[in-house]
């Protein structure tokens, strides 16, 4: 009975962690275009966490992780507008609503819509989005592209640099996960 009951314990795990996949080397990067200036961060240490049973999605993204062209650039962002030694992360926890129509087991692309909260900046919304999942090869590709307005994350822009930085920030998410063995 004891050999039964470890068995189904031992099999109960597995199947749990091959529900889950995850990545610590995801890519988000954003453009900010304003009539005098373009400014673009990429940050390839994005950790994401899929549950394919729940449809669950996290992201935790390091604020300081981000690289800019200059580094006068990544100074500013990180002192004067993130903050990010008193915020030093952003975070999305929510779920994939349309999980059950996505069939991990077969390669292809799929429509994907998230709903979820968005913590940039000490400050929390909700937030719905629509993306794309693609499996391939037992893997899965996490696509999203949206906005973001500074003003809702309480994100100041000074006086004289307005003109260089854009209120409304373009985020391009793409992640590739790994199934957790």
């Amino acid at each position: 009975m004891k050999k039964v009951l470890l068995s189904l314990l031992v099999i109960t795990a597995f199947q749990v962690n091959a529900q889950k996949y995850l990545t610590k080397s995801g890519t988000i990067d954003f453009l900010s275009k304003a009539p005098l200036e373009t400014i673009e961060g990429v940050n390839k240490s994005v950790a994401a966490l899929v549950d394919a049973q729940t449809g669950s999605l996290d992201f935790i993204v390091q604020i300081k992780s981000f690289v800019f062209d200059r580094q006068l650039l990544q100074e500013h962002f990180n002192e004067n507008y993130m903050e990010s030694t008193k915020f030093p992360k952003a975070t999305f926890k929510g779920n994939i609503e349309n999980m059950k129509s996505i069939n991990l087991t077969k390669d292809g692309e799929y429509d994907a819509i998230t709903s979820g909260k968005l913590t940039i900046h000490g400050v929390t919304k909700d937030v719905k989005q629509k993306g794309k999942l693609l499996v391939k090869g037992g893997k899965i590709v996490l696509i999203s592209n949206f906005s973001v307005l500074l003003a809702d994350y309480n994100i100041s822009i000074p006086g004289a640099v307005k003109d260089k930085i854009s209120k409304d920030v373009k985020v391009n998410v793409k992640c590739t996960l790994d199934p957790i063995k």
